[in-house]
C-alpha cells in the first residue's frame, strides 16, 4: 500500500508541474481577481455557475468509464473519407473587401467576420488537435484552411467563447496575437492570454449581458449552459459565453457551446431577431445533452433567439463524441425543415453574406 500510495503521489505531482510549466494549459485565476469576479451572479464558491445545476459532476470512475467508452468505441463514418478541402481566400481580397457584412468559415466553431470595415475573429482555432498535446487528439477534418494564418491580416478583434481546446488554442494566439488589436472574453479567461504574454490592456472581459462598444460595433457577452477548464483542476474557474454583435445595419448571434434551455428565449426577446445565428449543433451524447445540445434542440433555439437563418457550426472539425460526423447537419436540416427555419451550409473558405436571403448552398458532405 505504501509502494501505491507513493507512484500515485508522485504521479499527481509529475501532473501538476507538468500542467504548471508546459504554456498549452493557459493560466491561473489569481486569488485578486476571483474577488472581482465575487460580484458576478455565476460565481459562487470560487467558481462559476450555470443558472440550471449542470453539468453533473462525474466520480472520478465515471469520468474513467466515460474516457474507456470514448477511446475504445469505434463509429462508422466517424470521419469524413478524405480531407475536407477549404475555398482558397487571399490576404489581398480581406484587405480590399468594401462590401456588406460577410463571414468566412474554418471549420467547427472558427470565423472571419468583415463588417463595418473592421476584421473579427471568432473562436479562432486553427491547431492540428483539439488537445493540450497532439498525441491526445485526433487530427482536424480540414489540414487546410481558407488562408495560412500567417497570412492573415490585421486582425481588428478577436471574441473568445470559453477556454476548452477546441476553441481557444495556444498555438494559434502564438501566431495571431502580435497582428490583433484586441481581445473580448468572458470572465476569467484573461488568465490565459496574459500567460501567453497578451498585454492586460488590449483585454476585455465581460459577464453575461454586460456589453461594450469597439469602433462602431456593440459586442454583448450573453449566457450559455456549458463548463470550462483546460486542466483537471481548474474546471469552472472562467466564464463561457454567447455572443452577439451589433452594427448600425446587422445583427449577428454566435452560440458558442451550449446545452439548450431559456437563455435562448431570453437573448431572441432581448436583442432578436438576428440576421444570421451561428448555432452550436455538434459533439453531442445524451449523456452530456445538458451542455451540448441534441441537433433536433439547436433548431428549436434558432427559433427561440428569432433567427431569420441559421447555420450550424461545431461540427465538421473534430471527432468529439460518438456519432456520424454527419449526423449533426442532417438532423438539425430534418428539424429545421418542420420549423419552417432556414438552414445555410457553406463549405469551408465559402463566403457567407450575413443579409444574403438567397440560400443557395449545396449538401456538400453528402458521400464524403
Amino acid at each position: 500500500m505504501i509502494t501505491t500510495l507513493i507512484i500515485i503521489a508522485l504521479l499527481v505531482v509529475t501532473y501538476m508541474a507538468f500542467t504548471s510549466f508546459y504554456p498549452s494549459f493557459g493560466g491561473n485565476v489569481s486569488k485578486e481577481k476571483k474577488a472581482v469576479y465575487a460580484t458576478s451572479q455565476q460565481f459562487k464558491d470560487g467558481k462559476f455557475n450555470n443558472t440550471n445545476p449542470v453539468p453533473k459532476n462525474l466520480s472520478f470512475s465515471e469520468t474513467m468509464a466515460l474516457a474507456y467508452t470514448f477511446f475504445t468505441t469505434k463509429v462508422p463514418n466517424g470521419r469524413p473519407k478524405e480531407d475536407l478541402k477549404a475555398t482558397k481566400i487571399d490576404s489581398t481580397s480581406i484587405v480590399n473587401y468594401k462590401g456588406e457584412a460577410r463571414m468566412i468559415w474554418f471549420g467547427h466553431s472558427s470565423f472571419l467576420l468583415q463588417i463595418n470595415g473592421k476584421i473579427i475573429l471568432l473562436d479562432p482555432m486553427f491547431g492540428k488537435v483539439a488537445a493540450p498535446l497532439d498525441i491526445l487528439g485526433g487530427n482536424r477534418f480540414n489540414a487546410e484552411f481558407p488562408i495560412e494564418i500567417e497570412k492573415l491580416p490585421q486582425i481588428d478583434a478577436v471574441i473568445f467563447s470559453h477556454d476548452h481546446y477546441d476553441h481557444l488554442d495556444y498555438k494559434t494566439i502564438l501566431k495571431i496575437k502580435d497582428k490583433t488589436n484586441h481581445f473580448f472574453v468572458p470572465l476569467g479567461i484573461s488568465a490565459h492570454l496574459e500567460a501567453w504574454n497578451i498585454p492586460t490592456h488590449k483585454i476585455t472581459e465581460l459577464d453575461w449581458w454586460q456589453d461594450t462598444q469597439f469602433e462602431g460595433l456593440n459586442l454583448i457577452c450573453t449566457p450559455a449552459q456549458h463548463f470550462s477548464g483546460r486542466k483537471l483542476n481548474n474546471g469552472q474557474s472562467t466564464l463561457w459565453s454567447s455572443w452577439i454583435i451589433e452594427s448600425s445595419t446587422e445583427n449577428i448571434f454566435f452560440s458558442g457551446d451550449s446545452g439548450y434551455a431559456s437563455h435562448f428565449k431570453a437573448i431572441g426577446d432581448a436583442y432578436g431577431p438576428f440576421d444570421l445565428a451561428l448555432m452550436e449543433c455538434g459533439q453531442y451524447n445524451e449523456k452530456w445533452s445538458d451542455i451540448h445540445m441534441m441537433p433536433e434542440e439547436t433548431a428549436q433555439a434558432g427559433i427561440d433567439v428569432k433567427a431569420k437563418k441559421i447555420m450550424p457550426i461545431h461540427w465538421a472539425g473534430f471527432k468529439l463524441a460518438l456519432h456520424e460526423w454527419t449526423d449533426p447537419i442532417n438532423r438539425v436540416m430534418t428539424k429545421a425543415k418542420t420549423l419552417n427555419l432556414e438552414v445555410i451550409t457553406p463549405t469551408i473558405g465559402q463566403q457567407i453574406l450575413v443579409k444574403d436571403s438567397i440560400n443557395d448552398y449545396s449538401q456538400w458532405w453528402k458521400n464524403l
